[in-house]
């Protein structure tokens, strides 16, 4: 083996049972207000032109959001990794916001009221 690739096998980081006892915490409370707020109406705001927000998908997304980036920063080590892997996911992260954006912007140009 060489000495670079024996120093990269000592590199890898611990993570305590605590840290991820209290992921897995923070995970059940973030699936919990998710359950919690579909029982309530959260309210609509209305925007010019007939465009109306709905605030209840605005908080489940963001609560899923927020379970996701945990997720994937300590599940799947990524907090520690290298420079690489947090710009592969990045990258990927950036790309599927291309995607939603696209197909947001395919849906609210669409016809209103002729379908």
């Amino acid at each position: 083996m060489s000495e670079q690739h024996q120093q990269h096998e000592q590199e890898h980081h611990i993570v305590s049972p605590f840290t991820y006892v209290i992921i897995l915490l923070a995970l059940l409370t973030g699936t919990a207000l998710t359950v919690l707020a579909s029982y309530f109406d959260l309210g609509e705001w209305h925007i010019a032109h007939g465009v109306t927000i709905f605030w209840n998908p605005v908080a489940a997304l963001a609560i899923a959001s927020t379970k996701m980036i945990l997720v994937v920063l300590f599940f799947m080590h990524v907090k520690y990794s290298r420079r690489l892997t947090k710009l592969t996911v990045a990258s990927g992260f950036f790309m599927f916001l291309v995607l939603i954006s696209m197909t947001l912007t395919d849906y609210m140009s669409r016809a209103w009221g002729r379908w």
